[in-house]
């Protein structure tokens, strides 16, 4: 039986992984990694460690067996964007491990949690729960992020807005496109919350060389171009 490792990567590229982590990934017996929860802007991850490592799709990941097998032949880590257990399919799988007796250990990395609030020049104890906008499909049009949105103003915290991706769509929500979708939610639950001259942050590439950040009216985010992902609202 060996040790589960789960290994973050960080925010932007491959090197962002820590000298600790970078050495576990090169003694384990087996890597894998998982994209959907997030991405990076490099990618060819078994050419930076010189090694074969499986990318696991999320039907896998979730399903525990593929891991949790390997890990009974050998140190076996995971490797994930941003921070390990920023995810809760991650910490799920934690949990499995665990109960099977499995050791579990955890290196790790920048998260979206802390970086967007140090770029922005925001307190990290200032914020209320997150929330994530998800793809509008037909007959679904979740409005929970809203929800969240109005409880945290309530209580005079700031709100974290992830916005989804489907990478195996090669799809990532744009923060217009998100504060459009919050636009709708206003129109639809009427809390009066939201307007288009309500102001708003929004980071784009957290972590990376070229962040960009916004602060201002939704109505003037909506005409920009944030340019390529990941965007955070």
């Amino acid at each position: 039986m060996g040790i589960l490792y789960f290994v973050g990567l960080g925010l932007s590229d491959l090197k962002d992984i820590s000298i600790r982590g970078k050495e576990i990934v090169e003694g384990a017996d087996s890597v894998f990694a998982e994209f959907y929860t997030s991405r990076l802007s490099d990618e060819n991850i078994s050419g930076f460690f010189g090694r074969e490592i499986r990318i696991l799709n999320r039907e896998e990941l979730e399903d525990e067996k593929v891991i949790l097998e390997a890990v009974e032949r050998g140190d076996t880590v995971l490797l994930t964007a941003g921070d390990p257990m920023s995810a809760t399919t991650h910490n799920s799988l934690r949990l499995s491990a665990m109960k099977r007796g499995i050791e579990v250990k955890i290196i790790h990395s920048a998260s979206i949690f802390t970086a967007a609030p140090g770029l922005l020049g925001l307190w990290p104890y200032k914020f209320g729960r997150a929330t994530t906008l998800a793809r509008p499909e037909r007959g679904f049009f979740p409005t929970s992020p809203y929800d969240v949105l109005v409880s945290n103003l309530k209580m005079g915290l700031h709100t974290l807005i992830l916005l989804d991706i489907k990478v195996e769509e090669d799809y990532f929500m744009t923060a217009g496109e998100g504060l459009s979708l919050l636009l709708q939610m206003e129109e639809e639950k009427g809390e009066g919350i939201l307007t288009p001259d309500t102001e708003v942050a929004v980071v784009a590439r957290a972590g990376s060389e070229n962040p960009a950040l916004f602060f201002g009216p939704i109505s003037s985010a909506l005409k920009r171009d944030f340019g390529p992902p990941l965007h955070t609202i």
